[in-house]
């Protein structure tokens, strides 16, 4: 079989880091075939690096899904695009691994569902934390029902002072958000992976906007100071998330935040027989992987490290980036179903669209099995 041509839409951070390079490993199944970006010189220097040497370049994505040579489509945009894009790939009918979140909000991840349906494409959402080690461990024992009923569960997303100071990040005409969107999307999108429930019944949110725009709270930010007048999301978020069955969800994220313990894409997992928790940090270095329940008349507690994942690409066979875009190719190559379903992430993007419904509104979020609804 001849390889999978693929078209990049958006040549940003997350393509640099992440996409191109893990694509690049896989030099035998698929070849880079076009760039597009609305910032032409980076669509050719991401060609320069990773493209076939006649790779196309494009500064408007229309043009690029003209193209009936190219299979798949990576959609690394900001998030307010995600939909226009990824609906334009399906209807001129391409693959489309879209990055995270799916959308902004329900309304245009809608959309995106809708179209993939009609198209017969393979779609998928570029949550990349599913392939560390410990979560795949972890996933395991869930399904072989170590823990037995996971009734209680905790998200974590936080940071101290990390506030990402590039691109498009602080707008939120393009984002649509802040780290609930950012970062809590992928807390949020393990632990409901790990309990396989995916039918929340209420939703109540709290947004807080209170260290973006304070000069004092710039300092010591990891990736340097921000700018307090153009700040425009929130720097952290909470939801509170109950399940149809009854099982709650705790949901935590920021940015920005007074607390000494920060936790990235980690959970912790309350179940009937066992609970569990895995502590990762930004880089997901020295990851850790917890078990605790009661033998033989007390309790216990089982620690597994995980060190050596890293956030994004620095080569190697068994990096979170590399195994997602591995099994994404072969997906397409081989007519398999991606381990990122589409449902599950379009669920993702509903919660997180509930919280801050809730904390616009001040309301509970109720969902019904059409709709959501504010009560």
């Amino acid at each position: 079989m001849s390889k999978l041509k693929v078209g990049i839409i958006g040549c940003g951070g997350i393509a640099n880091q992440k996409h191109l390079p893990a694509l690049a490993a896989f030099s035998d199944m698929c070849e880079m075939v076009a760039f597009c970006d609305i910032e032409i010189d980076r669509a050719q220097a991401a060609a320069q690096e990773f493209g076939t040497t006649d790779a196309k370049i494009y500064v408007d994505y229309q043009e690029l899904l003209k193209d009936e040579t190219i299979d798949i489509v990576h959609v690394l945009t900001p998030n307010v695009s995600h939909s226009p894009i990824t609906v334009a790939a399906f209807e001129a009918g391409k693959h489309v691994m879209c990055e995270k979140p799916m959308a902004h909000n329900t309304e245009a991840a809608q959309k995106m569902i809708d179209a993939w349906k009609k198209s017969g494409k393979k779609f998928t959402i570029g949550y990349q934390n599913r392939f560390r080690a410990d979560v795949q461990s972890l996933y395991k024992a869930c399904e072989k029902d170590e823990l037995g009923d996971i009734y209680f569960a905790k998200a974590h997303a936080i940071r101290r002072r990390a506030v990402p100071t590039w691109g498009v990040f602080p707008d939120k005409s393009q984002q649509g958000g802040g780290p609930l969107i950012d970062i809590g999307t992928h807390a949020l999108d393990i632990t409901l992976w790990m309990m396989d429930n995916y039918k929340p019944a209420s939703v109540s949110g709290s947004v807080f906007h209170k260290l973006g725009h304070l000069p004092e709270a710039v300092e010591g930010n990891m990736f340097g100071p921000w700018d307090p007048e153009t700040y425009e999301v929130e720097d952290s978020a909470f939801g509170y998330i109950k399940m149809e069955n009854g099982a709650t969800i705790f949901l935590e994220s920021s940015w920005a935040l007074n607390v000494l313990e920060s936790k990235e894409a980690a959970t912790t997992l309350c179940g009937t027989k066992s609970g569990a928790q895995i502590n990762a940090g930004m880089s997901y270095e020295n990851n850790e992987l917890i078990y605790n329940s009661a033998r033989n008349g007390m309790l216990t507690e089982e620690r597994n490290s995980t060190g050596g994942a890293i956030a994004f690409f620095e080569g190697g066979s068994n990096k979170p980036e590399v195994l997602e875009a591995k099994q994404w190719l072969e997906a397409v190559k081989y007519d398999k179903e991606p381990l990122v379903k589409p449902e599950q992430a379009f669920m993702v993007t509903k919660i997180l669209d509930a919280v801050y419904r809730s904390a616009e509104t001040g309301r509970e979020v109720v969902f019904d099995k059409e709709s959501v609804v504010s009560q």
